[in-house]
């Protein structure tokens, strides 16, 4: 089965670039190439391409603006692709394939259109996927994993397997078992991306993993220790105290 694929990047050699190294795949074809976003979005409603390769940065809509005005039955397989690694999350936040950043190899490229063939094929057999899309998107969604970037790469961190999350200025340290991850975003805007069941806030600089704390001791001035499963100490601040208290009944010698 063939896998119709648009192109969309302001920038000419950049759609050349991707059109030749989709050549030698016989079975793909090249439904059509934009150079705008808006142009994006009507030729995705008209050409319904399985796969796109989509610029961030463009005139009239840009990358995220084109994937957030389509119909969720008619998403296509989205790769960014972009010269800025600034997007790198919320790419996957919009549930892309992958993210490209120029200038990327012939070898980087493969491996993407490797992953597009993987969904699109996971989606031509699930019949009931714009359904699910649909159904996803009118519920409140939560961070679940986060890409950080690593020796020039991506690496995506499960947030299931967070300790804990320290600010470091402009920066949030994610601890996960005996590995640290730092990635460029501030403690209160990655606070309202996670789900309130797992995680809470317990100190200005410090967001913890509900099911990781294992004791809680008063200290001074108001304050409590928080102990986790793996023996970290953190401190609970009293202006957190009243919400943690509210996750663990309101008693206990709060």
């Amino acid at each position: 089965m063939s896998l119709r694929v648009l192109i969309a990047d302001d920038e000419a050699p950049a759609r050349r670039r991707i059109r030749r190294l989709l050549s030698p795949e016989r079975d793909v074809i090249v439904a059509g190439e934009c150079c705008d976003g808006r142009a994006a979005l009507e030729a995705i409603a008209t050409m319904r391409p399985d796969l796109l390769f989509l610029d961030v940065q463009m005139p009239e809509l840009d990358g995220f603006e084109v994937v957030q005005g389509l119909d969720p039955a008619a998403l296509p397989a989205v790769v960014f692709v972009t010269a800025f690694d600034r997007y790198a999350i919320r790419a996957f936040d919009v549930h892309a394939i992958d993210y490209l950043l120029k200038p990327f190899s012939p070898q980087r490229f493969q491996l993407a259109l490797s992953r597009a063939r993987e969904r699109i094929a996971a989606r031509r057999s699930d019949t009931g996927l714009a359904s699910l899309i649909v159904s996803l998107r009118d519920r409140r969604r939560y961070r679940s994993r986060i890409p950080v970037k690593s020796e020039g790469r991506f690496v995506v961190v499960d947030l299931r397997t967070v300790d804990w999350i320290e600010a470091a200025d402009n920066y949030v340290r994610l601890h996960a078992g005996a590995r640290e991850h730092v990635v460029r975003e501030t403690l209160a805007a990655l606070e309202k991306e996670l789900d309130p069941e797992l995680f809470v806030r317990i100190h200005r600089s410090t967001i913890v993993r509900i099911d990781r704390i294992l004791e809680l001791y008063p200290a001074s001035h108001g304050d409590m220790d928080v102990v986790l499963r793996d023996g970290t100490t953190l401190t609970l601040s009293r202006t957190w105290r009243e919400r943690v208290q509210h996750l663990f009944g309101g008693g206990g010698g709060f």
